[in-house]
Order: structure tokens, then C-alpha cells, then sequence
């Protein structure tokens, strides 16, 4: 490995995460070094259940957009959704600007590219153990294992140093493809001296080691072996190395196995025709022929694992799904955690299938999923190896950052060079191998609700949360443009507040209140938005004195 020109001046390496820092999702992660910039992954993140009508949450690029020109790529660690889901609606602002990712990440963002019709952005092939030079960087890949095929990590050779980005990462020495972490590259990286590491905090709470994704292949077979129904398996679509599993455990009692649900069919059909997954053609079965095939001889592979309400597991569950319903003798086994903020989802999913009388096997139950996520002792093995000066820990929630910068300093980092910093906060490294945090940069949500990106901002949630809590009370008045004086009796209508009818007291007396507001500044010709202003005031304080709730109130004044 060539090492790097060093740095004559005072220029620093900015380390700016715009996601991924104090969160679990939309990971993005941008370097910059005098005028040029490399950006390594452009995650999404799913909304909480705060987010009322939000289809995804995306990183705010505006620190991007104003320094357009200085972007020069997108580098990919792997295929994840958080990890890639935002490129779609960040690419257009970059047309130009190559995205380099690994066989498998190029074969799933190609057809997600294609699905929103962009073509502007070359994609462009990075594998572990090269050495691509852009601008003042030069990217060296490294494998890297995770739940999905081809996870890489990232090195950056910059004029003040090599700074190593894990991407997320276990250290899983029994591969189900076979292929391990690369723990030479990573030595060497050591013993060359890295100015800066920046690693995966997920699971930095959880003491020792994650086990590998092997024996979740054992729990299925366990699992399998005296059952004589169906057996249908959930899990993340994008998790490739699990559905290998599934086939393969299919195949040791000769069974045959379906694909269900959309992302889950484009994501085999890919993986298989990269070489990513490997089975016999005949023990596949089209998701039309699934009534064909004895009960004994079936495992049907889905996706739904967290619960979404549109995906094939909880479709199954609601009797919904076109092609399988759940029926008595069915083994469901739920091959994954739910993600924080889904339990409610997933428990409500599994609820269902108990219902509908099929066995489910599922987190709390048996162990039929293993993180993808390092543990306490490998993330102390990766500082070990890499023997950082400085140490940014990422992708988890402050918690996790916290507890990881402690092991970091058991290890050896100095407790003034960790930085747990918050999404926005520059990192800037010197030349002289010291650092320091930079001026806050915008960095914050940009909510994707149907076709806008950005549209919807915290004002229009904070009034769909008020209107999911309290409703709304709408108050249609008809004044005469003369005097000011109301004509005919106000109209009331509420939704989500309380079935109201006419005749209510409360009803009848905030009608009062709307008269008395209007007729209150005398016989003078009263402006319209004073009015409206007076009887959403006045309305508002009445129905908290009697209901003590502060449902949205919406005057409309009609003049005559």
C-alpha cells in the first residue's frame, strides 16, 4: 500500500456526519478536504410512530447543495437500506457525480435507480483490495462481515492520515459465504497508523460476542425437522445470507421453497443471477403453485419480519394475501428483532398468526435470528487492530456512542481524542495529527410523504399530531359586511374530538361564545382575520375549561 502525500498546510480533513450519528438509520458520512468531498453511504430512516403520514426520513443535504461542485463521489459500504435508501432522492442534486459500490450493492441500486429514472450517475464497481485515488483521497476497501454479501469497510488515505470507516460490521469467522473480514488489511492499516476510526455502535451495550449467522442455518433446521406443515420464514428481504439458509435447510428434508413479496423476489432474482445465492432450480416453486405442493414438502420465504402492515407476513396474518393464507398446522418463524419503535407492529403481526392457528416461532421464543451488529468484544478487537489516535463512534443511539468511546478508552484512546458527537458536528483533523470539533453545520430531517421530498416540515407534523390527538373543531360563520354583525346561527362541525350533536350543551354554549366573540367590538365594521382571531381564542379556552383538550379550531368567516 502506496501511503499518502502528507499535508504542507493548514488545510484540515473535515469529518461531518450529516445521519447515522446519535440514530439508528440514514447513515451518511461526508469528508472533505480543502474543495474536494467524497461521501461515504446515503441512508434512509424509518418513521417513528410520532411521524403521522411519513413515508421515510432522509439526511438534510443542504451543507451538500451549497458546495455542489466539490462533490466528487458516493462511496457504498453495502446495500442496506440505511445505507443506500436516500440515493434516489439525493443523486438528482448531483447529476454527474459516480457512485461506487460493490457487484452485489450495483446489481440491488440498479434497479432502484431504474425505478426512479435516474442516469446521471455512472455506478461504478469497488472491491475489496483496491486502491482508487479521487482527488486528495485514495479509497482502499476492505471485506468486512455484516448480514448482507460483499459489506465492506472503508479506508481513506488523506493528506493528514488514514481515517477507517467499519461500515456496519461483526466478525464472524464462520461466513455462510464463506468469505471473511479481512483482519490483515485492517493490521496493516494498525501498524501504518490510522489518524482516525469510526465505528459501528449498535450493539456496543451487549457484552461479548455475536454469534455467527451459521447457527441461525442450525435453529431452522432444529426447527424444521419434525414438522410435517408448512413452514414459512420472514425475514429482511436484503438479507441474503439468511435466505441461503432457508434454501438450505429446505433441501435437508426435501423440501421445496416459494419467494414472496416484491422486494423479497427482486433481491433473489438479483442475488442468484450475480452468483450471491446457490440451489437446485427444480426445489424453486412460483408463488401461483404453491396449492400444488404437499404442505410437508413446502417452505414459503417472506418478507414482513418487522411488521409492516403492507408486507407479506402481516398480510398472511390478516387473511389478506393473495396466494397464502395461514391455516392450522403452519410454523411461522420470524427471522429478525424488531427494530426500535416496531414492537408494537411485530407483536401485533405475530398476535394474528397465533389466531389464525399457525405455530410462530419468534425472538423471544427461540433464537431463529443473530445480528449482524459487532459486540463489546470484537468492537474492542477492531480499536485493537486498528489502533486509532482519534475515534468517532457512529451508527447508534447516544447511549451506544457513550458506551462505545468507553471501550475505546480501555483500549488505549486517549479520552480527550474520542469525539460522541451529534449529526452536523464537524470533526476537523490537522495536519499535525491533532483535532478539534468544527462549527455545526444544518443537519436534520427531511420527510418523504408520497411524491414530495421535503414539502412536509415540522410545523405541518406538529398539526397532524395535534389533530391525531385532540381533532378538530371547525366553526363556519356568516356575518353581514356592513355592520359586522352575524346572520343566521354558526355552523359547527368536529372531527375526532367528541361526537357532538346540536342539541349538546357544550355545543350549544360554544355557539354562544362565537356570537358574543363577534358582537364584542360594537357596531363597527370588524375586520376578517380579527375575527377569525377572536373566535379561535375564545372557542380554544372554552373547550379546555370544559374538556381540558385543545383540539385544532378553524374559524371560517363568510362575509354577506
Amino acid at each position: 500500500m502506496t501511503s499518502q502525500t502528507p499535508a504542507t498546510n493548514d488545510t484540515p480533513l473535515r469529518i461531518i456526519p450529516l445521519g447515522g450519528v446519535g440514530e439508528i438509520g440514514k447513515n451518511m458520512y461526508v469528508f472533505e478536504y480543502g474543495d474536494d468531498i467524497v461521501v461515504i453511504d446515503c441512508g434512509l430512516m424509518f418513521p417513528d410512530e410520532e411521524m403521522f403520514g411519513i413515508d421515510l426520513v432522509i439526511p438534510d443535504i443542504t451543507y451538500l447543495k451549497e458546495r455542489r461542485a466539490n462533490v466528487r463521489a458516493f462511496l457504498i459500504t453495502h446495500a442496506h437500506e440505511d445505507h443506500v435508501g436516500a440515493l434516489p432522492y439525493v443523486l438528482p442534486e448531483f447529476p454527474g457525480v459516480p457512485v461506487y459500490a460493490s457487484t452485489l450493492a450495483r446489481g440491488l441500486l440498479g434497479n432502484k435507480i431504474k425505478e426512479h429514472k435516474l442516469h446521471n450517475n455512472p455506478l461504478i464497481g469497488l472491491e475489496p483490495g483496491d486502491q482508487i485515488p479521487i482527488g486528495p483521497f485514495t479509497v482502499v476497501p476492505f471485506r468486512i462481515g455484516h448480514s448482507i454479501p460483499d459489506a465492506m469497510g472503508i479506508a481513506l488515505r488523506t493528506p493528514v492520515g488514514t481515517v477507517v470507516h467499519t461500515g456496519d460490521f461483526k466478525f464472524d469467522h464462520t461466513p455462510v459465504d464463506g468469505r471473511l473480514s479481512d483482519f490483515h488489511i485492517l493490521a496493516k492499516l494498525g501498524e501504518e497508523g490510522v489518524i482516525c476510526l469510526l465505528s459501528d455502535s449498535t450493539r456496543a451495550e451487549n457484552p461479548g460476542y455475536t454469534p455467527s449467522e451459521r447457527t441461525v442455518g442450525d435453529a431452522f433446521r432444529e426447527i424444521m425437522e419434525p414438522l410435517d406443515g408448512r413452514v414459512i420464514v420472514a425475514t429482511f428481504a436484503s438479507n441474503i445470507a439468511r435466505v441461503q439458509q432457508v434454501l438450505d435447510a429446505a433441501a435437508s428434508f426435501n423440501r421445496k421453497v416459494a419467494v414472496i413479496g416484491r422486494s423479497m423476489e427482486q433481491n433473489f432474482r438479483i442475488a442468484s443471477d450475480l452468483g450471491y445465492l446457490t440451489y437446485d432450480a427444480d426445489r424453486i416453486v412460483a408463488k401461483e403453485r404453491i396449492g400444488d405442493i404437499a404442505a410437508d414438502k413446502l417452505v414459503i420465504c417472506t418478507t414482513g419480519a418487522q411488521g409492516e402492515p403492507m408486507a407479506g407476513l402481516a398480510r398472511m396474518a390478516n387473511r389478506d394475501h393473495r396466494f397464502v393464507e395461514i391455516q392450522a398446522g403452519d410454523t411461522v418463524i420470524v427471522s429478525a428483532s424488531p427494530i426500535p419503535g416496531n414492537e408494537e407492529y411485530v407483536a401485533r403481526t405475530i398476535d394474528n398468526l397465533f389466531k389464525a392457528g399457525a405455530n410462530v416461532f419468534y425472538h423471544a421464543i427461540k433464537r431463529a435470528h443473530v445480528s449482524g451488529h459487532a459486540s463489546q468484544e470484537e468492537l474492542k478487537l477492531m480499536l485493537g487492530l486498528t489502533k486509532p489516535r482519534h475515534f468517532i463512534p457512529m451508527h447508534g443511539e447516544f447511549r451506544m456512542q457513550v458506551q462505545h468511546g468507553r471501550l475505546a478508552i480501555e483500549t488505549g484512546v486517549a479520552p480527550e481524542n474520542v469525539f460522541i458527537i451529534e449529526n452536523g458536528m464537524p470533526i476537523e483533523i490537522l495536519a499535525d495529527g491533532t483535532a478539534r470539533r468544527g462549527t455545526p453545520v444544518t443537519a436534520g430531517y427531511v420527510y418523504v410523504d408520497g411524491l414530495s421530498v421535503g414539502d412536509v416540515g415540522d410545523v405541518v407534523l406538529r398539526d397532524r399530531r395535534a389533530l391525531a390527538n385532540d381533532g378538530m373543531f371547525m366553526v363556519v360563520v356568516t356575518v353581514d359586511k356592513q355592520t359586522g354583525h352575524v346572520v343566521g346561527r354558526p355552523e359547527i362541525i368536529t372531527r375526532g374530538f367528541v361526537h357532538l350533536n346540536e342539541k349538546d350543551p357544550i355545543m350549544a354554549e360554544a355557539v354562544r361564545r362565537v356570537v358574543t366573540a363577534i358582537e364584542n367590538p360594537g357596531d363597527h365594521i370588524s375586520e376578517v382575520a380579527l375575527l377569525k382571531s377572536q373566535i379561535k381564542d375564545g372557542v380554544s379556552r372554552f373547550l379546555y375549561e370544559q374538556t381540558k383538550r385543545r383540539p385544532m379550531v378553524f374559524p371560517v368567516v363568510v362575509e354577506v
